[in-house]
């Protein structure tokens, strides 16, 4: 688990810093399953679902002023089209090593871990949540993924898991965690 000397104590105090809100995408974005349909040949089309309560959230997040990233270690055109719908400031895909894809975030915008929330699920997110100021594991996210949060979810990824990490935030940032009607996802 992060150290808590390194920060903000509560939880209260680790969203009230929060910034930034960084998503890792399959198991957080997604329910994390990965379908693929042959389209001819050696062709595949791969589909992703994204639930509509966390886009909706987003939007929400970007209107209170701030900022989000997409972190993924795979690379598909899917994530950066619900992105760019969502409006979603900083998308890196193919990132092998997510604990230096965050230290490059961190150096590009000039800003320290406390204004970090990072939302992720299995091994690889594991060094980036031990090294953000709120670091937040999806209910069905695996044990070291859990052991490395701050807070887990009730939701599991890919379910609105997304949205309650919006809500928790602006919450505790008290800024408005109420639906907005103009703001779907």
């Amino acid at each position: 688990m992060p150290d808590p000397a390194d920060g903000p104590r509560t939880l209260r105090q680790r969203c009230a810093a929060v910034e930034w809100l960084v998503l890792d995408v399959d198991g957080v974005l997604t329910e994390g399953e990965i379908a693929y349909a042959r389209t001819g040949g050696e062709r595949h089309a791969e589909f992703k679902s994204f639930h509509v309560r966390d886009g909706s959230a987003l939007k929400r997040w970007h209107a209170a002023g701030k900022h989000s990233a997409v972190v993924t270690g795979r690379t598909t055109p899917l994530v950066a089209a619900r992105a760019a719908e969502l409006g979603v400031h900083r998308v890196v895909q193919g990132a092998s090593d997510k604990a230096a894809t965050f230290e490059a975030l961190l150096r590009e915008y000039g800003l320290a871990a406390p204004a970090f929330c990072y939302v992720g699920d299995d091994v690889p997110d594991v060094p980036v949540l031990r090294q953000v100021g709120l670091a937040v594991a999806v209910a069905d996210a695996g044990p070291e993924a859990r052991a490395a949060a701050h807070y887990i979810t009730l939701a599991p990824g890919g379910r609105g898991a997304v949205a309650e990490v919006v809500s928790l935030l602006l919450g505790c940032q008290g800024l408005s965690s109420g639906q907005d009607d103009k703001m779907t996802g």
